[in-house]
């Protein structure tokens, strides 16, 4: 039995590799289109276990492991920019207000199925024009959902947060450990 994380995201992988885990990364292939029927919780919670679902199907006798991260202001789901200018208008909607990181995490073993999301705070200081587009040239803002990464430059941006880091860097390590460890000891 391995941990099969089906990510290709760097910051999930060391991550998951700081927490002492051993694990195969085999990225899953899903349809990440949001339901517009289903709240953004529903729908990253749902994310993370369509991840998981997708490798269980294949590796059958391994604990398959999901997450999806979502940055979320007054119920609109913000995912990574397309550009420069998308990327600047997240950031400048984001100036002086309190968001929220959900992340959906989904764990199948052997027919056992964990899935939940996990809830962080983020609140950006008052950004100044300048401060947007030095932070958009260092290029840090691309394929990074909201436009930023706390764990980096991005970290200049934010005044305050709540809840637990890694979740908003993309795994909610602690729960993730308690819900793998609760399948390795049982």
């Amino acid at each position: 039995m391995k941990i099969i994380l089906a990510s290709a995201s760097p910051r999930r992988k060391e991550l998951l590799e700081k927490a002492g885990y051993s694990f195969e990364i085999i990225p899953a292939d899903i349809d990440e289109t949001i339901n517009p029927l289903l709240t953004p919780y529903e729908n990253v919670k749902q994310l993370g276990l369509k991840k998981a679902m997708h490798n269980a199907k294949i590796y059958t006798d391994d604990i398959n492991l999901g997450c999806d991260t979502i940055v979320v202001l007054d119920d609109v789901i913000y995912g990574k920019p397309k550009d420069e200018l998308d990327a600047k208008r997240m950031l400048m909607t984001f100036s002086g207000k309190t968001h929220f990181v959900y992340s959906g995490v989904g764990i199948i073993y052997k027919g056992k199925t964990i899935n939940f999301v996990v809830e962080s705070k983020v609140t950006f200081k008052k950004l100044t024009e300048e401060m947007i587009n030095d932070y958009i040239s260092s290029k840090e803002c691309f394929g990074k959902a909201g436009s930023y990464a706390i764990q980096g430059l991005g970290r200049n941006l934010v005044e305050k947060y709540s809840g637990e880091l890694e979740n908003i860097i993309g795994l909610p390590i602690k729960e993730v450990k308690e819900a793998l460890d609760s399948i390795l000891e049982g």
